[in-house]
């Protein structure tokens, strides 16, 4: 038995009758705590919460799983590399630095950045005004004054939007196209909307969806076709969606929206924009279906409605491309195409509840069927180039007919540099074509378009001849062709005419770009 044990022996048997509790002024516990009191050297609780509130008050991160070296620990830290690296520069605010937390969908949607953004990017689009005829230049003002109500609102969620004002224009096809034009602060909040609702959805889409997606455009599309003509897809199902943006259901369209989208303030809103109802003839109708076609919002619920269309043709493994509403589907065989045709216009009608144009939709060879604007063909070695569909050339002229007329009273320079405008975003567009005869057709017939309008404005038969010999043309050959009674397209044609206006002088003299000299430089590029 040790030293100790007759002390406590003795402290046991106390004194009849009389019982010890375990507190802290009784003589057991007093005589058992250096029996259980740890190495004096080593920290107690109260240091080590001392400690620990210095080194939150310096910045540092305190890892309390992690044993630290102190007196009466021989070991070593097991991550001894210098944490003051880790300090932060800004000093702390309190004893303690909360976590920042995630900002909420409708925090990103309402963030300053954001709106200044969607404001940028509505001026910069300019566009008509809605029914409330406020323009794009005039909302800037407008929301200095009027925001804040705007945005009470929207926290509320009392906010309700202005019907849009519906817009009838002429399709290139033929027909009528409907569009939606919402009111200007309208058109910001969608914009915002649209924002921060395209990183949550792009990245789930289709890699064969190209319509109104970052990074992607129509020449990604066509490029992809050519690649599945090369491939031997030899045939392809063209579908056509019958008035696509005004039947789509709401609540088809709001349950695929809710897959990704689970903050209700989002939802309400969009729900608010879908049945802002359309004004016609000064009554406004309520919207039970449909997108408004002209929105900054409209593209991207496009591509949630059809992409559940995207993922069913992959998984059937079919070759596809899709623009918006307009779709290709390459096979192989003629009667696989009918029976994709088929079975797709099936599933589309039925589960996607929309409706499919049958008079635009067809089975066809690949390589003869337009897409976008681009016709495909197949060089003898077997490559497969693009060129100009005919139909984008027809509306090609139809706009330079538009500003070559006679009618239309305004200077050289002025019709020009409209000319000029056209050509340029035509060509950008166009440059994808491996072939540069339409471009030389379309700049050879508008010199003559232009040469007849000047042909016009030398009305008299002097101011003809005067100017034809300014111009170097012999002098019996002046007389005749002033004094011509041809008409201005058959003067346009001849040879003193285009002796006297040659194609240096619009080029050079009167800075017509033209179309073959923007399409070296962009093919260059």
């Amino acid at each position: 038995m040790s030293q100790d044990a007759p002390s406590r022996l003795a402290c046991s048997r106390g004194g009849a009758g009389r019982s010890w509790s375990r507190g802290r002024g009784s003589p057991q516990s007093s005589q058992q705590r250096p029996y259980y009191r740890r190495d004096r050297l080593s920290p107690g609780r109260a240091e080590r919460e001392a400690e620990a509130q210095d080194a939150r008050a310096r910045g540092m991160d305190v890892e309390r799983s992690q044993p630290r070296k102190g007196p009466g620990r021989k070991g070593q830290t097991v991550k001894p590399e210098d944490r003051r690296a880790e300090q932060s520069p800004s000093p702390a605010h309190g004893d303690t630095v909360p976590h920042p937390a995630e900002a909420s969908l409708w925090e990103q949607f309402m963030a300053r950045g954001n709106l200044a953004e969607a404001l940028r990017r509505v001026e910069q689009n300019a566009g008509a005004p809605g029914i409330d005829g406020m323009s794009t230049k005039e909302l800037r003002p407008w929301l200095h004054s009027r925001w804040p109500e705007v945005r009470s609102q929207l926290d509320a969620g009392i906010y309700r939007p202005q019907p849009v004002r519906r817009v009838m224009i002429p399709k290139p096809a033929g027909g009528l196209r409907t569009l939606g034009v919402p009111a200007a602060v309208d058109r910001l909040i969608c914009q915002a909307i649209a924002q921060v609702l395209t990183p949550v959805f792009d990245p789930h889409f289709h890699p064969h969806s190209f319509g109104f997606r970052p990074g992607r455009s129509q020449h990604h599309a066509v490029e992809r076709a050519r690649q599945f003509i090369a491939d031997d897809a030899a045939w392809c199902v063209d579908f056509d969606l019958d008035q696509f943006f005004d039947r789509v259901q709401h609540d088809a369209l709001m349950a695929r929206v809710a897959r990704r989208v689970h903050d209700k303030q989002v939802l309400k809103l969009i729900r608010c924009y879908l049945e802002a109802g359309v004004m016609d003839g000064g009554l406004v109708h309520a919207s039970e279906e449909g997108t408004p076609q002209g929105s900054p919002l409209s593209p991207l619920l496009s591509n949630v409605m059809l992409d559940d269309l995207d993922w069913e043709l992959d998984r059937r493994g079919h070759r596809f491309v899709r623009y918006a509403d307009d779709g290709r589907i390459y096979v192989r065989s003629e009667r696989a195409g009918q029976r994709v045709m088929e079975s797709i216009t099936q599933y589309i009608e039925q589960r996607l509840k929309l409706s499919v144009n049958r008079q635009k939709s067809a089975v066809a060879p690949a390589v003869g069927r337009p897409l976008l604007g681009f016709v495909f063909f197949r060089y003898r070695d077997g490559r497969i180039g693009t060129t100009v569909a005919p139909k984008a050339l027809k509306r090609a002229q139809d706009r330079i007919r538009q500003l070559t007329t006679r009618n239309w009273g305004v200077s050289m320079e002025r019709r020009v540099k409209e000319i000029n405008r056209f050509t340029v975003g035509w060509t950008v567009y166009f440059a994808l074509a491996d072939t540069i005869l339409p471009f030389e057709k379309l700049e050879k017939w508008s010199r003559r378009r232009l040469r007849q309008v000047r042909w016009k404005e030398w009305k008299r038969p002097q101011t003809r001849y005067r100017n034809l010999r300014a111009l170097g043309i012999p002098d019996r050959d002046a007389r005749s062709w002033a004094a011509s009674q041809k008409g201005y397209w058959r003067v346009a044609g001849s040879w003193p005419l285009q002796t006297a206006l040659p194609n240096a002088y619009w080029h050079k003299t009167m800075g017509l770009k033209g179309f073959t000299d923007p399409y070296r430089r962009f093919r260059e590029c």
